[in-house]
C-alpha cells in the first residue's frame, strides 16, 4: 500500500471576559483586546445585534459608535446589521445570508472581526457565516441572555435550523474571543431570565454536586433576580462547560454528548411547539424528564430526582408538556432517533446515577420512559388540585 501520512495539531485559545458596560468609554477592556490581536493589515470590525437587545438598549449603536471613536484600533463598519432574535433566525437561511453579503459588501477579510451581540441563536447565525465567509473572518460573541453566557455563547458550535432539524448545518468553529456584560441580563425579562439557568441545572447533575446545592440555597435569589447570585451562576456554569470542550472530545467526533443531559427530548419538543417553547425551558422539562427515567431505570433514587424536579419548579420552570406525553401516537420518540443521527453512531444517552454523577447509557426502553412522562403529569395535577 502506498500513501503519504499527513498528521498536525492546531491550539485553539480564547478567553471569556466578564465585565460591566464594555462600551463605556471609560472600560478598556475590549480595546486592549483588539489592541493586542492587531495585526499590520487594515482591520474593519463589523457589528451583527439582536433586534431585541437594541429595544431595550436604545443607547447601544451610539455608544459603540463613541468607542471606537475613541479607541480606533480598527475601523468600524458603520452600517450595523440588525436581525431578529430568537429561534426564528436560526430557521430562515435568508436571514444567514444577509450575514454573508455584509461580507462581501463591507469588504471584510480574514483579518477583520464579525461581532455578534444577542442571544444564542443570533451568535450561532453569525458564527456560522463567520466561520464559512472567507473560510473564517475572525469572531467575537458578546452574549446577551443568561443561556448565551453560561452555554451557547462561550463554546465552539454553531449552525442554523435546516429541514425541520435543529442545527442540522453548522461547524465547530471556536470564537477569537467572548465578552460577557453583566448588564445585559438586567434586561432581560423573566422566562429569559430564568431560561439559562436550566443549563447550569444540567451541568450541575451530571458533573458538580455542590455546585446544584448551591443553585438549591440560592433559588429564591435567583427567582428574586439577584444580579450577584446570577453572576455567580453563569461565570461556575460556563467554568464547567469550558472544562469540559477542553477535554478528549472538543469537536464531539464520537458518539457521546455528556453536556446535552437532557437535550434528546428538548430539541424535539421546541420543534414540535414551533419554538414557542424556549430552549431552556424544554431543556428543564428534558431535564426532569430524564431524572425521573433515571429513576425507574434503577439508577437513582426517587428521593433525588424529586430534589431535582422540586428546583425546576422553585425556580418557575414547566416540568411537562402535552408534547412531552410518550404514545404511539407521539412524535416525540423521534427525537432519539434524531439525537442519534446528529451524532452518528451509537445512540448515547446520559442518564444520572447521582447527583453530581452522570453515566452514559446507549438504549431506551420506551415503556418506562412513558411511565416517565406519566409520572411527571400526575405530578403536575397534584399541583393544580
Amino acid at each position: 500500500m502506498d500513501f503519504i501520512k499527513q498528521q498536525f495539531s492546531v491550539q485553539f485559545e480564547y478567553n471569556v471576559y466578564f465585565t460591566t458596560a464594555l462600551f463605556n468609554l471609560q472600560n478598556v477592556v475590549f480595546a486592549n483586546f483588539l489592541e493586542e490581536k492587531r495585526t499590520a493589515s487594515l482591520q474593519k470590525i463589523f457589528f451583527v445585534i439582536d433586534e431585541n437587545v437594541i429595544r431595550e438598549n436604545n443607547n447601544l449603536m451610539a455608544e459603540i459608535k463613541a468607542y471606537f471613536k475613541k479607541y480606533d484600533t480598527v475601523v468600524l463598519v458603520e452600517d450595523f446589521l440588525i436581525m431578529p432574535g430568537g429561534e426564528a433566525v436560526k430557521n430562515d437561511l435568508i436571514l444567514f445570508n444577509k450575514i454573508v453579503e455584509a461580507v462581501n459588501n463591507s469588504n471584510l477579510d480574514r483579518h477583520s472581526y464579525i461581532v455578534a451581540i444577542g442571544g444564542g441563536s443570533l451568535l450561532d447565525v453569525a458564527g456560522y457565516a463567520a466561520a464559512v465567509a472567507h473560510r473564517g473572518v475572525r469572531h467575537i460573541r458578546i452574549p446577551t441572555t443568561t443561556l448565551s453566557q453560561n452555554d451557547s455563547g462561550i463554546g465552539v458550535k454553531n449552525g442554523v435550523n435546516y429541514l425541520n432539524k435543529k442545527n442540522f448545518l453548522g461547524t465547530f468553529a471556536p470564537p477569537l474571543a467572548v465578552f460577557n456584560d453583566e448588564l445585559f441580563l438586567l434586561t432581560l425579562d423573566d422566562r429569559n431570565w430564568r431560561s439559562g439557568i436550566s443549563e447550569a441545572i444540567k451541568v450541575a447533575l451530571i458533573k458538580d454536586e455542590p455546585f446544584f446545592s448551591w443553585i438549591e440555597s440560592n433559588s429564591v435569589k435567583l427567582v428574586e433576580r439577584d444580579i450577584k447570585i446570577m453572576n455567580y451562576l453563569v461565570r461556575r456554569c460556563a467554568e464547567l462547560h469550558l472544562q469540559h470542550i477542553a477535554g478528549d472530545d472538543p469537536f464531539e467526533i464520537g458518539s457521546s454528548r455528556p453536556l446535552d443531559f437532557g437535550h434528546w427530548s428538548a430539541h424535539k419538543l421546541e420543534q414540535l411547539t414551533n419554538f414557542g417553547v424556549l430552549h431552556g425551558e424544554a431543556v428543564a422539562m428534558g431535564i426532569a424528564l430524564d431524572s425521573v427515567y433515571s429513576t425507574f431505570s434503577g439508577r437513582l433514587s426517587i428521593q433525588k430526582a424529586d430534589r431535582v424536579i422540586k428546583l425546576l419548579q422553585a425556580l418557575g420552570f414547566e416540568i411537562t408538556h402535552p408534547f412531552m406525553e410518550v404514545g404511539k401516537d407521539n412524535s416525540l420518540l423521534d427525537g432519539l432517533d434524531e439525537f442519534r443521527q446528529h451524532l452518528g453512531g451509537q445512540l448515547t444517552i446520559m442518564l444520572l446515577c447521582d447527583i453530581g454523577k452522570g453515566e452514559e447509557v446507549h438504549e431506551i426502553d420506551n415503556e418506562l420512559l412513558a411511565k416517565s412522562a406519566r409520572y411527571l403529569k400526575e405530578l403536575t395535577k397534584i399541583e393544580v388540585e
